[in-house]
């Protein structure tokens, strides 16, 4: 179950009466109340007015299509957003995820696919992460190293070179400014930020976005490629260039790790 205090809500944003229906459907089994909207902007006012964990949306949309309503949404929700298209170049899934959209599912899709999808995500919501600093923890912040902050109201955080993650309450803060990311970049960055300097791989982040990390499963290059626009768009809103990382290090030929 998700937890109690986060509603179990989905907007639906499709034009096909039936793909809508079908939709509803196959969230209603994973316990999803659904409201449905057939144009971009209908959609992003259901966003902005039933504040979901989750969105599907469709691409080709009357109006404004889905790429700019992904757009808009990020703006105001950090709803996760599975984009729904019959396009299958791959420029239209970099496309979607560079637009703001956590997932992206072809159509026709199988029932069973989508429904995976939404229950890897909700795994994610659900998993309460470790400490994995352990006793080298500590409450100050020395030589670039992960600090965790313990005891009163800044308990549970996470810094590294001005950049604070609280993974129970999914907050990020820069330099004492908050930053929004989205439930994928944040999971990647928090994946990384509690490694430390340890490198971890392209295919162990694909199954961090699953939720399944540590089980294994069959990875596409999709899928890797997903994770590098996922990271693109982090470094993007972090302002930590590649060529002078600040916070995420890229190790040639294996993955990523934490910046000194």
């Amino acid at each position: 179950m998700v937890d109690g205090d986060e509603r179990r809500v989905a907007v639906i944003i499709e034009d096909d009466a039936d793909i809508g229906n079908l939709l509803a459907a196959v969230l209603a089994e994973a316990g999803f109340v659904s409201f449905q909207a057939t144009t971009g902007v209908e959609g992003i006012e259901a966003v902005r007015e039933h504040d979901p964990i989750l969105t599907t949306l469709d691409i080709s949309l009357p109006g404004i299509d889905g790429f700019e309503v992904a757009r808009r949404i990020r703006e105001f929700s950090s709803t996760y957003v599975i984009m729904l298209s019959a396009r299958t170049d791959e420029i239209d899934t970099l496309m979607g995820l560079d637009a703001g959209a956590d997932d992206y599912v072809t159509k026709p899709f199988r029932p069973r696919e989508l429904r995976a999808r939404v229950e890897a995500m909700l795994r994610r919501m659900r998993r309460s992460p470790s400490n994995p600093l352990g006793a080298e923890a500590s409450s100050a912040q020395a030589d670039g190293e992960v600090t965790e902050e313990a005891g009163g109201e800044g308990s549970g955080w996470l810094a590294h070179n001005g950049l604070r993650m609280h993974p129970q309450m999914r907050l990020s803060e820069l330099d004492g400014e908050p930053v929004e990311l989205t439930r994928s970049e944040f999971d990647l960055m928090l994946a990384i930020l509690e490694r430390r300097r340890r490198v971890i791989t392209k295919n162990e982040l694909v199954l961090e976005l699953r939720g399944d990390s540590g089980t294994g499963g069959y990875i596409s290059d999709n899928d890797r490629r997903a994770v590098e626009v996922h990271l693109a768009n982090l470094r993007r809103k972090l302002g930590d260039p590649v060529g002078k990382p600040r916070f995420v290090q890229t190790v040639r030929g294996v993955g990523y790790r934490l910046a000194p």
